[in-house]
């Protein structure tokens, strides 16, 4: 069961030279297509994608440009190289997706979809319906404690 939300030590390198294979990206952009790619299960940082980046680049794998105060990379012909020989196999994200516990990936979508739900609420609600939305998450974060507490208790039998 993956808990953590990050992916084994290795995986920063395959994902950034499979997802510029792709197609010219900046770093948070990386980032922000492994967090989708991965269902949520893996949210790279800053400290990990960009030493990477620039190892990458040292090692003339990857390029990158300024433009408009951001720098893109691209993978160069040797980081296609790279690529191409490794053994075909699925994407990092991929993997970690199929490894994933599915109870774990349906609560998480269900989490991020109440977060979407809330956010709605805060920026369009009234103050009313934002009240009520409080107490809503309120009493929800109760009967979420409750759960685990009847798992602790002990059965009568």
């Amino acid at each position: 069961m993956m808990r953590s939300g990050r992916g084994r030590r290795g995986d920063v390198r395959l994902a950034i030279l499979a997802l510029l294979n792709e197609r010219p990206m900046h770093g948070y952009e990386m980032m922000q297509e492994l967090v989708e790619r991965s269902q949520g299960l893996w949210r790279p940082s800053p400290g990990s994608l960009y030493p990477a980046l620039q190892l990458l680049e040292d090692q003339g794998l990857v390029l990158s440009d300024s433009a408009n105060g951001r720098r893109q990379f691209t993978l160069t012909d040797l980081g296609h190289g790279e690529l191409a020989a490794r053994p075909t196999g699925v994407a990092p994200w991929e993997a970690m997706v199929r490894q994933a516990d599915q109870g774990d990936m349906a609560l998480n979508a269900a989490l991020r979809h109440v977060g979407v739900a809330v956010n709605q609420v805060a920026e369009a609600g009234t103050a009313e319906q934002k009240a009520k939305a409080e107490e809503l998450l309120k009493e929800l974060r109760r009967q979420m404690y409750l759960l685990l507490a009847e798992s602790l208790a002990p059965r009568e039998g």
